[in-house]
């Protein structure tokens, strides 16, 4: 599909607000912080870039997770991911959810925050998954609008991420790069790049990740995702990937990061891993493979060999 113009006589949405705070995370490879391995950080204090947290499970006003995660603040740079806001649901976004979230911004002051391109909530009713969109102009100008509320209550540059998807509607009338870039165009928010997201996709839907991630506004990318996938296969026997992030970073993820890479140059890099969490040395000797193609090194992949 072609990037479609807009529509005559619209005008972009209102962008950032003035003043946005922006991603400004180390170019290094972080983990995710994982409570049971919050005693191990703590007396090991591992050689990383940043940890990231998900923001939801931190929307109380006390409790361990946030005595364990002032104790990380003091010693690390802090990147906050929404999983909850349901950016591209049909309806209003939940305004309590919203204000919970703009206080742990204020009371954490992380290095950057991000959000995905899904829905979670319909009706009151909330969906434990990331669901997918139609890339049309009415689910355009919801996104954007939505995004422009997010960012004008937190005061921060949103970092919106590239969705893993399995099925995609006949009604979208936008390829996703060319929606992605004209959200950027539109409301100044940034792009967190999930390489596996993007893999993940591209088989599933038999198309060229390269080619997909060229066509992405590279220059507004703030931070990158890597992750690791499982195998199915659909009803067709295709094969059908699923993002599990409950496995090593694959070869082929790998291989599609050192391709980003020579566009975008050293960009911040998480390590996600939210199932069968392996031992701390095992998710630092991830990341510090990261953090040697954002040196420059060669690509090796021997860690998921």
């Amino acid at each position: 599909m072609t990037m479609m113009q807009p529509f005559p006589g619209e005008t972009p949405a209102r962008g950032i607000p003035s003043r946005p705070r922006h991603s400004c995370l180390p170019a290094r490879a972080g983990l995710g912080l994982k409570p049971q391995q919050v005693a191990d950080i703590l007396a090991q204090q591992p050689d990383v870039g940043f940890f990231e947290i998900h923001a939801e499970n931190y929307l109380v006003a006390g409790g361990p997770f946030h005595h364990h995660l002032s104790c990380i603040r003091d010693r690390y740079p802090l990147s906050i991911h929404g999983v909850g806001l349901s950016i591209g649901g049909e309806g209003p976004l939940d305004s309590a959810h919203l204000d919970r979230l703009a206080a742990l911004m204020d009371r954490y002051q992380p290095q950057a925050f991000s959000e995905h391109l899904a829905w979670s909530s319909h009706g009151g009713v909330f969906f434990n998954d990331l669901l997918p969109l139609a890339y049309d102009h009415a689910t355009l100008i919801q996104v954007c609008d939505h995004i422009d509320q997010v960012q004008q209550r937190l005061q921060w540059r949103l970092l919106l991420e590239n969705p893993a998807t399995y099925v995609e509607f006949a009604a979208s009338t936008w390829d996703e790069a060319s929606f992605i870039s004209e959200i950027v165009r539109r409301t100044g928010c940034g792009l967190l790049l999930d390489i596996n997201n993007a893999h993940v996709s591209a088989v599933n839907h038999q198309r060229d990740a390269r080619h997909y991630i060229s066509a992405l506004p590279l220059a507004q990318v703030g931070e990158i995702h890597l992750a690791g996938f499982s195998v199915d296969h659909d009803a067709a026997g295709a094969e059908l990937l699923i993002d599990t992030h409950g496995a090593p970073v694959d070869d082929a993820v790998w291989a599609l990061y050192a391709f980003a890479l020579q566009h975008l140059g050293p960009t911040p890099t998480l390590i996600e891993r939210d199932q069968n969490i392996p031992p701390l040395p095992v998710l630092v000797a991830e990341a510090h493979h990261a953090d040697r193609l954002l040196s420059g090194e060669p690509l090796v992949t021997e860690l998921s060999a």
